[in-house]
């Protein structure tokens, strides 16, 4: 198939699948962390997507890359996770208590078990603007508990008692939480303050 024609078939086959699920553009775009107007190139059959991208679409849409790629592609190839784990949404965290705790928990999300990380994993609601534009306010992101993270990677940290997400830097023995919004100052740990890392920011869900 050209070239163009591959992007004929990709365009059909993304109005199909916006159109089948109530979906526009501009939430998709904000789903997959890209630019709208990347998105709407490949919308409008003005460009073909690197493979990498295929596949970050395949999986969100929960269909073969054939879905997609191939003219009148269809769902008859959607993938069925039969093994769905009940993710924890954790709100405000009682002092002392284990973070998945039952009185931690707002609500469950379910996620194909083979898309997480091996280990306890919870999604925490992004509360405010401080890591905008990678993780939205209102954003769900998924955190696999650990304790510790590398120098640069978004860790959830819980500060007298807060949950805030922000990236670390470890400068000696001092630990900085940067904001990647720059209208933010970072946070110095120092030794008066109660904090600990929950764990590894690993999947962002953004919101509009």
């Amino acid at each position: 198939m050209s070239n163009l024609g591959n992007k004929e078939a990709m365009s059909d086959n993304l109005h199909r699948l916006l159109n089948e699920r109530g979906l526009s553009q501009k939430k998709v775009a904000d789903d997959l962390n890209i630019k709208p107007t990347t998105f709407s190139g490949w919308f409008n059959g003005h460009v073909y997507p690197r493979i990498d991208k295929i596949e970050m679409m395949a999986d969100y849409f929960n269909v073969q890359k054939s879905a997609l790629i191939e003219p009148n592609g269809d769902d008859s190839n959607i993938k069925v996770f039969k093994d769905i784990t009940q993710v924890p949404v954790i709100g405000d965290i009682a002092c002392g208590d284990p973070i998945t705790a039952i009185q931690n928990v707002e609500e469950y999300m379910p996620a194909p078990s083979s898309s997480l990380p091996v280990g306890n994993n919870f999604y925490l609601r992004c509360d405010g603007n401080s890591m905008k534009p990678t993780i939205n306010n209102g954003s769900l992101v998924l955190i696999h508990e650990q304790p510790n993270v590398e120098d640069g990677e978004i860790a959830a940290v819980l500060i007298d008692g807060e949950a805030t997400l922000k990236r670390v830097k470890h400068q000696g023995k001092t630990v900085i939480l940067i904001p990647d919004n720059n209208q933010f100052n970072p946070i110095v740990l120092t030794d008066d303050i109660d904090a600990r890392i929950l764990g590894k920011a690993v999947q962002v869900v953004n919101s509009l």
